[in-house]
């Protein structure tokens, strides 16, 4: 029986997604999410390890991504209409959109921490190495990968097409702000995403993506809203600490690997010896959040009792406290940790192990590579020119986190009073 003509995925923030497998470059979407490191984004969650913190956040890489190319053919095939001049560059801008995290490690952003990876190198190393992605693209067009990789380092000499997919404002962000605060329950991340899309313009003088000034306030509200989701959840101290026990975990196994003491498979032995940009590109395919989980589950069982308990821990969600001790000032915070350490060592714990100090920030809008630019009737305009909301936002705001284990709550806390009161 010949296939269908169209392929439809049913998404809980989108509703139906449809593909005209008839047009050319929806078939040859269709085409690319079939492949197996496409495929494979089914197997690493969107939010790492941020499970253990909202019990909701499940969702994969490859629902965010299919998310990320339904908004950008919205925003892109609606912009092309106004501007004839785009529509040669649609299949460069939804391949962007639908392959731009296709180079994700195990556990998202997690792994880039622990194994050093950077996510976007490996999406482009893909899209030239991995067989299956290089030749759906080279079938189309013998220039189509110099195209998207011009996007994705934001050289494309159109800045609307790479702004799309890589800006301040653009599709990546609205899709993950929506789905994370969907799948985690928070309430910060509600967009008026039509609003939005419908502020999205073109500068014909410059090719740039700008915003109409009528739209000011709903690219405001999107700026609040990154604002919180980053201080609320991203960087939620319960995520630092399932990041902190995964990481030490890991590293022990690591070490025990080393000296020949620890059994693994071929894929993980290798994400744990080599640097993680010498590894074969199949090794590195062959990473994902089933494979790492499973050898967690097995290590909890091993002799070594510092290993076995830090995979326990993570596996069961028995993870670090966290104590915020951003007022101390900065020269009482590597004290406070340092006489935390001493007590732990004198009980027989590894203290570098179960205790840390973890700095996040949170800001609500930078300058990078340019900033978002408004229409007015003085010219382009940066936001920030514009509304103090954002001028508010472009601070940066720092909080430092003690971690430790359940049974020194008592002690941290007390010590950290203890400085507090010496400090005034």
């Amino acid at each position: 029986m010949p296939s269908k003509p169209y392929r439809t995925y049913h998404d809980p923030l989108h509703g139906a997604i449809t593909l005209d497998g008839q047009e050319p470059t929806e078939a040859l979407l269709i085409r690319l999410i079939d492949t197996s490191p496409f495929q494979r984004l089914r197997r690493i969650r969107q939010l790492g390890p941020a499970s253990l913190t909202f019990h909701g956040a499940e969702s994969s890489r490859f629902t965010h991504s299919l998310g990320v190319m339904f908004i950008t053919r919205r925003v892109f095939d609606r912009l092309a209409q106004e501007h004839p001049i785009l529509r040669s560059h649609r299949t460069a801008v939804l391949c962007a959109a639908l392959l731009h995290d296709i180079g994700h490690g195990p556990f998202s952003h997690t792994a880039e921490n622990i194994f050093g990876c950077h996510h976007e190198q490996w999406t482009r190393r893909i899209l030239q190495q991995a067989p299956e992605v290089r030749s759906q693209l080279q079938q189309v067009s013998p220039d189509l990968i110099a195209a998207i990789d011009q996007i994705y380092t934001h050289q494309h000499p159109v800045p609307l097409v790479w702004q799309i997919v890589s800006s301040q404002l653009d599709c990546d962000r609205l899709d993950y702000l929506l789905r994370d605060s969907y799948f985690t329950g928070a309430r910060y991340g509600h967009l008026d995403l039509d609003r939005i899309l419908m502020a999205l313009e073109m500068d014909t003088l410059t090719q740039q993506l700008v915003v109409a000034r009528k739209g000011l306030a709903a690219i405001e509200h999107y700026l609040v809203v990154r604002y919180f989701m980053y201080a609320q959840v991203y960087n939620h101290p319960k995520n630092l600490t399932a990041a902190w026990v995964l990481e030490q975990a890991l590293q022990r196994a690591r070490e025990l690997l080393y000296h020949g003491a620890l059994d693994a498979d071929a894929t993980v032995q290798a994400w744990l010896t080599q640097p993680n940009h010498q590894l074969a590109l199949d090794t590195y395919l062959s990473g994902d959040d089933i494979v790492f989980l499973y050898h967690l589950h097995r290590w909890q069982h091993h002799s070594d009792p510092l290993l076995s308990d830090l995979c326990r821990r993570f596996l069961d969600r028995d993870l670090l406290k966290a104590l915020e001790v951003t007022p101390l000032p900065d020269n009482q915070h590597t004290a406070l940790l340092q006489m935390l350490q001493h007590q732990m060592q004198q009980q027989g714990w590894e203290a570098a192990r179960y205790s840390g100090l973890r700095r996040i920030w949170s800001r609500g809008y930078t300058l990078y590579q340019h900033g978002i630019l408004v229409r007015t009737g003085n010219g382009l305009q940066d936001i920030n020119q514009l509304s103090p909301v954002v001028q508010t936002l472009t601070q940066a705001h720092a909080r430092l986190w003690l971690l430790y284990p359940r049974a020194w709550e008592q002690s941290a806390h007390h010590l950290y009073h203890q400085l507090q009161q010496r400090s005034h």
